[in-house]
Protein backbone atom coordinates (compact mmCIF):
# COMPACT_ATOMS: atom_id res chain seq x y z
CA UNK A 1 0.00 0.00 0.00
CA UNK A 2 2.68 2.10 0.93
CA UNK A 3 4.55 1.93 -2.58
CA UNK A 4 1.36 2.39 -4.42
CA UNK A 5 1.23 5.86 -3.13
CA UNK A 6 4.76 6.71 -3.27
CA UNK A 7 4.51 5.37 -6.92
CA UNK A 8 1.59 7.81 -7.37
CA UNK A 9 3.16 10.74 -6.07
CA UNK A 10 6.40 9.98 -8.23
CA UNK A 11 4.53 9.55 -11.49
CA UNK A 12 0.94 10.28 -11.24
CA UNK A 13 1.12 13.53 -10.12
CA UNK A 14 4.02 15.09 -12.65
CA UNK A 15 1.85 13.81 -15.44
CA UNK A 16 -1.37 15.16 -13.87
CA UNK A 17 0.61 18.35 -13.31
CA UNK A 18 1.55 18.22 -17.62
CA UNK A 19 -2.30 17.29 -18.03
CA UNK A 20 -3.21 20.51 -16.80
CA UNK A 21 -0.76 22.66 -18.28
CA UNK A 22 -0.74 21.77 -21.44
CA UNK A 23 -4.99 21.68 -20.95
CA UNK A 24 -4.21 25.62 -19.94
CA UNK A 25 -2.04 26.44 -22.43
CA UNK A 26 -4.47 25.02 -24.89
CA UNK A 27 -7.74 27.03 -23.76
CA UNK A 28 -4.81 30.26 -23.85
CA UNK A 29 -4.07 29.86 -27.10
CA UNK A 30 -8.00 29.62 -28.21
CA UNK A 31 -9.01 32.44 -26.04
CA UNK A 32 -5.91 34.69 -27.91
CA UNK A 33 -7.20 33.71 -31.12
CA UNK A 34 -11.11 34.04 -30.75
CA UNK A 35 -9.60 37.63 -30.00
CA UNK A 36 -8.03 38.22 -32.61
CA UNK A 37 -10.87 37.66 -34.93
CA UNK A 38 -11.19 41.55 -35.81
CA UNK A 39 -7.62 41.36 -37.00
CA UNK A 40 -7.92 38.50 -38.91
CA UNK A 41 -11.10 40.17 -41.14
CA UNK A 42 -8.50 43.61 -41.27
CA UNK A 43 -5.88 41.62 -42.82
CA UNK A 44 -8.45 39.60 -45.31
CA UNK A 45 -9.75 42.83 -46.35
CA UNK A 46 -6.65 44.60 -47.21
CA UNK A 47 -4.82 41.28 -49.11
CA UNK A 48 -3.12 41.97 -52.00
CA UNK A 49 -2.34 38.94 -54.52
CA UNK A 50 0.96 38.61 -56.03
CA UNK A 51 -1.29 38.61 -59.20
CA UNK A 52 -2.60 42.50 -57.75
CA UNK A 53 0.80 43.74 -57.50
CA UNK A 54 2.52 42.78 -60.95
CA UNK A 55 -0.89 44.63 -62.49
CA UNK A 56 -0.25 48.23 -60.59
CA UNK A 57 3.52 48.18 -61.32
CA UNK A 58 2.55 47.46 -65.07
CA UNK A 59 -0.17 49.68 -65.02
CA UNK A 60 2.36 52.06 -62.74
CA UNK A 61 5.08 52.03 -65.84
CA UNK A 62 2.53 52.51 -68.52
CA UNK A 63 3.36 48.86 -69.69
CA UNK A 64 1.33 46.86 -71.59
CA UNK A 65 0.90 43.06 -71.02
CA UNK A 66 2.24 42.01 -74.32
CA UNK A 67 5.48 44.27 -73.35
CA UNK A 68 5.91 42.68 -70.43
CA UNK A 69 6.04 39.23 -72.02
CA UNK A 70 8.07 40.27 -74.66
CA UNK A 71 10.27 41.68 -72.35
CA UNK A 72 10.22 38.55 -70.18
CA UNK A 73 10.34 36.32 -73.32
CA UNK A 74 7.48 34.53 -71.87
CA UNK A 75 3.80 34.29 -73.86
CA UNK A 76 1.04 37.30 -73.04
CA UNK A 77 -1.15 34.59 -71.56
CA UNK A 78 1.58 33.74 -69.01
CA UNK A 79 1.19 37.35 -67.80
CA UNK A 80 -2.03 37.38 -67.71
CA UNK A 81 -2.75 33.96 -65.59
CA UNK A 82 0.02 35.61 -62.92
CA UNK A 83 -2.00 38.95 -63.12
CA UNK A 84 -4.89 36.62 -62.64
CA UNK A 85 -3.69 34.64 -59.76
CA UNK A 86 -3.80 31.41 -61.93
CA UNK A 87 -0.37 30.67 -61.40
CA UNK A 88 2.78 32.56 -60.21
CA UNK A 89 5.31 33.14 -62.41
CA UNK A 90 9.18 31.38 -61.56
CA UNK A 91 11.97 32.76 -59.29
CA UNK A 92 13.50 34.31 -62.12
CA UNK A 93 10.93 35.74 -63.94
CA UNK A 94 9.95 37.61 -60.86
CA UNK A 95 13.39 38.81 -60.72
CA UNK A 96 12.90 40.07 -64.18
CA UNK A 97 9.53 41.34 -63.55
CA UNK A 98 11.51 43.80 -60.59
CA UNK A 99 13.93 44.80 -63.16
CA UNK A 100 11.72 46.11 -65.32
CA UNK A 101 9.50 47.36 -62.82
CA UNK A 102 13.14 49.38 -61.33
CA UNK A 103 12.19 47.91 -57.83
CA UNK A 104 14.01 45.13 -56.10
CA UNK A 105 12.55 41.71 -55.73
CA UNK A 106 12.21 42.37 -51.93
CA UNK A 107 10.23 45.51 -52.28
CA UNK A 108 7.72 43.31 -55.06
CA UNK A 109 7.09 40.59 -52.85
CA UNK A 110 6.84 42.73 -49.58
CA UNK A 111 3.50 44.54 -50.97
CA UNK A 112 2.36 41.25 -50.94
CA UNK A 113 -0.40 40.55 -47.36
Amino acid sequence: MFRMTVLFFIIGIPILAVFIFLIYSIIRALWKYIGSKDVRQEKETIKVSLGETIKSHRMRCKMTQEFVADALGVSRQSVSKWENGTCDPSTSNLIALAKLFQISPEELLREIS
